[in-house]
């Protein structure tokens, strides 16, 4: 599953270069995650590293994203065809 960035972000931007997918952004409002590059970190890390850098607690799983980790590593290879997951 993504994730997701609430509307409780306060624009800090500490989630921004933690992310190895380059999946966030800077929105009008709040920071963005895109889905389509969100890997929960998987294939990087054990953890999402926006969640852990947070400090509103606004990173959160998305539901409308929903993804089994298989397709989450699929997705990192995608991404990533150059690099070998740490798993």
């Amino acid at each position: 599953m993504a994730y997701k960035i609430t509307e409780e972000c306060i624009l800090c931007g500490a989630c921004e270069p933690e992310c190895p997918n380059e999946a966030i952004s800077e929105g009008e409002e709040i920071y963005l995650i895109d889905p389509n590059k969100c890997t929960e970190c998987v294939g990087w890390y054990d953890e999402s590293q926006c969640a852990l850098v947070c400090p509103v607690d606004c990173c959160i799983p998305d539901p409308d994203h929903e993804e089994s980790q298989e397709e989450l590593l699929a997705k990192f290879k995608k991404i990533h065809p150059d690099k070998e997951p740490k798993v």
